[in-house]
């Protein structure tokens, strides 16, 4: 992992207390996270998610993008997804894909903590 990938996962544990940040290395330089619990919010039956996604060895000027959560994530009110949402796959595992694509990132203050707190405030408003 390199070392600005391993800051970035170092970041995720301090800033998300009580989540277990996990990593493994991609063999590229970059890394593949998984954090949980999350809370996805009040809006689904089930009140607690992985998040999984890739840290690419591009960091700090590449985008955390996608993300993902798991596949059986469901809405409260029985309503489908919306936009931003779709079924997919991560690492072989059937996950829901969260784009939140940051088109105008800039690498020196979008880091991936701050990335991953925007999505899940996103999740939160779903």
């Amino acid at each position: 992992m390199n070392p600005e990938v391993d800051a970035a996962v170092a970041e995720l544990r301090m800033k998300f207390p009580g989540v277990e940040v996990t990593s493994q290395e991609d063999g590229d330089g970059g890394a593949i996270v998984t954090m949980f619990p999350i809370d996805p919010g009040p809006s689904y039956d089930q009140r607690e998610t992985w998040l999984k996604f890739a840290i690419s060895c591009q960091y700090p000027y590449s985008d955390v993008y996608p993300l993902f959560v798991r596949v059986d994530l469901s809405r409260s009110d029985g309503s489908n997804h919306g936009p931003g949402i779709a079924v997919g796959s991560f690492q072989g595992e059937s996950a829901l894909q969260l784009s939140r694509r940051s088109n105008r990132r800039d690498p020196a203050l979008d880091t991936a903590a701050r990335k991953v707190a925007r999505v899940i405030t996103w999740l939160h408003a779903q």
